[in-house]
């Protein structure tokens, strides 16, 4: 497919990206239009095709991009039980405390997904789910943690700690670091530890 006159793929490309994670975050997926996506970029709605088959794709591409991310990015389980659980607390904070739109997506966007792309942004969360829940489960077995119900605790955490992209903002009452060191006391408590 031809690109439009004028517009250079390197530039238009994450453009339309960084309009349509903005829009869907402000106004959330359903209530966004290729055509206003393409206004804030600045493009005729039909030069959008040229760089995304359709709104549910560039969905898909933005959640897929932000957890392949925070996969990538994730720290390697490093120590016991006690020190992997603070490292994926302070991680997870720090990685999502600059992604507030990427989060917002991420998480409550699902509801709008086409079935077999929820099938495939449902894997790679739960592929990180899947890492705390491994440590609480090492954790409870060492007898370093309670946990009655590691899927529950595990969720629970991550809602807790994602939370944070809801409130927390730089020059605020607390540093991040402040944030990351209370959370992990509340998590530390509510394992157990």
């Amino acid at each position: 497919m031809a690109r439009t006159t004028g517009s250079h793929a390197g530039i238009t490309g994450p453009k339309i990206r960084q309009a349509a994670l903005r829009l869907f975050a402000q106004r959330g997926y359903a209530a966004v239009s290729m055509r206003s996506i393409a206004a804030e970029v600045g493009v005729q709605a039909g030069a959008l095709y040229n760089y995304t088959p359709d709104k549910q794709s560039l969905l898909v591409d933005l959640m897929r991009t932000h957890l392949d991310g925070l996969l990538e990015a994730a720290v390697p389980d490093d120590g016991g039980p006690l020190a992997r659980l603070q490292q994926f607390v302070a991680f997870h904070i720090r990685f999502h405390a600059d992604r507030p739109d990427e989060v917002f997506i991420a998480y409550m966007e699902l509801r709008n997904l086409e079935p077999d792309n929820f099938v495939e942004i449902e894997a790679l969360r739960r592929r990180y789910e899947d890492r705390l829940e491994q440590i609480l489960r090492d954790g409870a077995e060492a007898g370093v943690f309670e946990v009655a119900d590691s899927k529950i605790v595990t969720l629970a955490i991550i809602a807790m700690l994602t939370g944070v992209n809801t409130w927390f903002r730089q020059g605020g009452r607390l540093s991040l670091e402040e944030v990351v060191a209370q959370y992990w006391d509340m998590v530390r408590k509510a394992v157990g530890a």
